[in-house]
């Protein structure tokens, strides 16, 4: 079991985005955007630790625009376990830049490639279940 979730973790990383200019990127151009995550118990730390790299990562990108990301990018927890015990997260990013690559691991990349080999690996082994990118359309603003 544990060799199919790495396997469709590792096929989600590297579907291509027709809309993207990056291959294996992840964008949203619906407006917003949903990642829910399931993660084993024993790997929030690991799952954690990937996602502050993550903004680490944002925040010394060189590229233009992952500042502007970062700004809109959230990351949740739920407070009640799951399923065995499971955590759910759900990275939130509204408003989404067009055009803009959300795959954690190619943000990882761009600052730290001599590290990304190990926090590929904390990252999906962290899955319980892999992950579920969602891509979302406003409706309705209740703003007044």
């Amino acid at each position: 079991m544990r060799a199919i979730t790495l396997a469709l973790a590792v096929l989600a990383f590297t579907a291509v985005n027709a809309d993207a200019q990056t291959p294996n990127a992840r964008v949203f151009n619906g407006g917003a955007g949903l990642i829910l995550y399931t993660v084993k118990a024993a790997s929030t730390a690991d799952f954690e630790m990937v996602m502050n790299k993550t903004k680490e990562a944002l925040s010394k990108s060189d590229k233009p625009g992952r500042k502007e990301q970062a700004a809109h990018w959230k990351l949740l927890k739920s407070d009640t376990a799951g399923a065995n015990g499971n955590v759910t997260y759900v990275m939130a990013i509204d408003p989404a830049i067009k055009d803009a690559d959300y795959n954690v691991i190619n943000v990882l990349n761009e600052v730290f490639p001599a590290e990304i080999q190990a926090l590929f690996k904390a990252y999906t082994e962290s899955f319980a279940s892999g992950l579920i990118p969602i891509n979302l359309v406003p409706v309705v603003d209740f703003k007044p």
